[in-house]
């Protein structure tokens, strides 16, 4: 699983790109270097993990990362065999082995809680490691596995975003997105993310903008408004002559309720 976080270089500088091998609460593993850590690029990132950078990976290191590659994927197949063969019903997305192999994690999808005791013990013995069992969920699953979105760009949830924000279909009314599933779903099977980084710049503009059904006077006269166009910051309004015009929100000179 990607995880993001600040990592003490012990006064060696290394640089963008960079695979190191790191020391973190969960063990030795790799990690690549993005950027120095400043108070402005740790604000972005929720509860990021921490550790120290112990060398810059050399070329046994990066051998050794290649094997773990080959053995996770191994790792994946014996998992789905041992589940099977003990009844249990999960689908299986992804395993981890940590660098330094303190470690073996499981990524699975399941529909209900399962008693993994038996396969973990089957695990353990047949890896010589310490076995872990994570249940995630069907955006994690697109995160470790999604590749490019329908924009053509790879996947916000691979590639930028720590945490999954919540989604509704109340954003994609507010900005007039297609309300087809196949149009505004992720590769996840969700809504898309992306509908919520705009999210806040409709909220500002729908708080700025008269509501649907206030009297307002302007210029041209008084009338109601009848429609809001968040980005334009433009309303439809309905005059008192019958007349149904565009106009700017700045043109609104006074408010008033229903």
């Amino acid at each position: 699983m990607r995880l993001m976080g600040e990592y003490d270089p012990a006064l060696t500088t290394y640089v963008k790109g960079a695979t190191v091998i790191i020391q973190t609460p969960r063990g030795q593993e790799s990690g690549e270097i993005l950027c120095e850590s400043t108070a402005d690029s740790l604000k972005w990132l929720v509860d990021p993990t921490k550790g120290t950078i112990v060398r810059e990976a050399t070329l046994q290191d990066a051998q050794s990362i290649a094997q773990n590659k080959k053995l996770e994927a191994r790792a994946i197949n014996t998992c789905c065999k041992f589940s099977e063969k003990r009844g249990i019903q999960l689908t299986m997305v992804d395993a981890e082995l940590l660098f330094g192999a303190e470690r073996l994690i499981f990524y699975y999808l399941s529909e209900s809680r399962i008693d993994f005791r038996d396969l973990v013990k089957d695990l353990a013995k047949e890896f010589q490691t310490r076995i872990e069992m994570r249940q995630i969920g069907v955006r994690d699953e697109a995160k470790l596995l999604a590749d490019f979105g329908d924009c053509g760009k790879p996947v916000c949830c691979n590639s930028h975003m720590i945490e999954m924000p919540p989604v509704s279909m109340k954003m994609a009314r507010m900005q007039k997105a297609s309300l087809d599933p196949a149009k505004i779903s992720g590769r996840c099977g969700r809504l898309k993310c992306c509908l919520r980084f705009e999210q806040d710049v409709y909220d500002q503009h729908q708080q700025e903008l008269p509501e649907l059904g206030s009297l307002i006077i302007t210029e041209k006269g008084k009338g109601r408004v009848l429609a809001q166009e968040l980005l334009s910051r433009r309303l439809l309004v309905e005059f008192e002559d019958g007349r149904r015009i565009s106009i700017m929100h700045s043109e609104v000179l006074n408010v008033s309720a229903n």
